[in-house]
């Protein structure tokens, strides 16, 4: 369609009929902004480049102006969100790429930090409030000494978990349908998704750690300091444990682990092994051991710790199975 043309139409006329056309041509600096305006009313994002002046007025427009930094006037470069640097369109597409990337990323990250930063609150919420009732049931007694973590036990969690892992996800991989996605014109992080799995997966991995505790107190004989020792050290293993594998859920709250691949992100690899590393020898070294007050496991509890730590795991694989069949139904 010709400036001409576009001329004799009125605005909304113009909404009508954008989307089938596919070029303009010879057109003013006031009908690009109509054209700019037609597709916004039309509920898109507009991206507009050019490197004039007549471009200007539509570059400001548009949600996204993008000018050419070595053709481009300094009229539309001022006008502009985004400046071309090598005046190469598939620059734009390459940036476009890469922010979602990294917005993806940081959205990952805040999941995660947010989801096992929840789950040590639930943990001690339960020994608050249901800290009697337990007592009652197993006839444990010393109410006012259950408590699940001691404050070194939460630091080192904190160091363990919010440092190499949460860090580790920046360097993750985009989705294989990132350019497939709409604009998201929501400027928060917080989607309904997000906070949903922020929700269910911090209180699963606190509930699990609570678990954890009680069975440690539950399974061992002798002297209340020893059940206390064992049930704080199975709470402790089972949150750090859970925690650092909680962090391949984070990938994707769409897509299973295993499609997005477990050994891609290979510095993430590296970072859940370190740091389990770390932990077990927290265990294994004597005098760390008992700075921590901790003490040795079983073989069965080992194996209790760790099923209680993939079970987060599990749950959200089913929950993102489920959800991928209601959206291939619809």
């Amino acid at each position: 369609m010709e400036g001409r043309d576009l001329e004799k139409l009125s605005l909304e006329e113009l909404e009508e009929k954008v989307e089938k056309i596919g070029v303009f041509a010879r057109v003013s600096p006031e009908h690009k902004v109509k054209i700019v305006k037609a597709l916004q009313n039309r509920g898109h994002i507009v991206a507009m480049t050019g490197d004039g002046v007549n471009d200007a007025p539509a570059l400001k427009n548009a949600e996204i102006g993008c000018a050419m930094g070595i053709t481009g006037t300094d009229v539309s470069k001022e006008a502009a969100d985004l400046i071309i640097t090598d005046d190469n369109f598939a620059t734009i597409v390459n940036a476009v790429e890469e922010g979602r990337r990294i917005y993806d990323n940081i959205v990952k990250s805040i999941q995660y930090l947010l989801s096992s930063n929840i789950g040590e609150i639930i943990v001690i919420l339960l020994s608050i409030l249901g800290a009697g009732l337990i007592a009652k049931i197993t006839g444990i007694g010393h109410v006012a000494e259950l408590t699940p973590l001691l404050p070194i036990h939460i630091l080192w969690i904190n160091l363990v978990t919010d440092s190499l892992p949460a860090l580790a996800l920046a360097e993750d991989e985009g989705a294989k349908n990132i350019m497939k996605r709409k604009p998201n014109r929501s400027s928060s992080v917080f989607t309904k998704d997000v906070v949903t799995a922020i929700a269910y997966q911090g209180i699963l991995i606190g509930i699990l750690t609570f678990i954890s505790f009680i069975m440690g107190i539950y399974m061992t004989q002798g002297e209340w300091s020893v059940k206390l020792s064992v049930g704080q050290t199975m709470a402790f293993l089972t949150l750090t444990f859970s925690e650092l594998f909680h962090v391949f859920n984070v990938r994707s709250n769409k897509d299973s682990l295993f499609y997005k691949g477990m050994f891609k992100n290979k510095l993430l690899l590296f970072a859940v092994i370190f740091n389990i590393c770390l932990t077990l020898g927290v265990i294994f070294v004597t005098p760390v051991r008992e700075m921590f007050k901790l003490s040795i496991m079983t073989k069965e509890q080992i194996l209790i710790i760790f099923g209680l730590s993939l079970i987060p795991n599990v749950v959200t694989e089913t929950v993102k199975f489920i959800k991928k069949n209601i959206r291939d139904r619809k």
